[in-house]
C-alpha cells in the first residue's frame, strides 16, 4: 500500500466512515458519502483500501427482493485501527486546542495593552 493511501487511511473522513460502520455496518456507500461529505468515488475507494488492509470485511446481502447490497463488518483489525486512529485524531486535535488558547491568551494580553495605552493617551490629553 503506498503512502497516499496509508495516509488517506489514516484522516478524519476514514475514521467518520469506521464509527458509522461499527454502528450501521449496513450503511451504503451514498448514504456515507452524505454523512462524511465526500464523495462516493472516494468512499469506494476508501473502502476498498479498508477492505484490502484487513479492516473491513464486505458481504453481500439482499435487501430488497431484487436488489443486492453489501454490509460492511469492522474486523478485529479494523476495530484496533480505529482505536490507533482515534488515539492519533484526539492528540492532534488537544494539541491544537491547545495552541488556539496560548494564541487566545495572547490576542486578549494584546488588547488589554492596548487598551491600557489608548486610556493613557486619552488621560495624557486631558491634561
Amino acid at each position: 500500500m503506498s503512502n497516499s493511501q496509508r495516509t488517506n487511511l489514516e484522516s478524519e473522513e476514514v475514521l467518520r466512515i469506521l464509527q458509522i460502520l461499527k454502528k450501521n455496518p449496513e450503511m451504503t456507500q451514498r448514504d456515507l458519502s452524505r454523512m462524511v461529505g465526500i464523495s462516493l468515488g472516494k468512499v469506494n475507494f476508501v473502502l476498498r483500501a479498508m477492505i484490502h488492509k484487513g479492516l473491513v470485511k464486505a458481504q453481500n446481502f439482499k435487501k430488497s427482493s431484487n436488489r443486492k447490497s453489501y454490509i460492511y463488518i469492522l474486523t478485529p483489525t479494523g476495530i484496533e485501527e480505529k482505536t490507533r486512529i482515534t488515539y492519533r485524531f484526539l492528540k492532534r486535535k488537544i494539541k491544537e486546542y491547545e495552541q488556539l488558547e496560548e494564541q487566545i491568551r495572547l490576542l486578549k494580553k494584546q488588547i488589554a495593552e492596548s487598551n491600557t495605552t489608548e486610556s493613557e493617551q486619552k488621560s495624557g490629553q486631558e491634561l
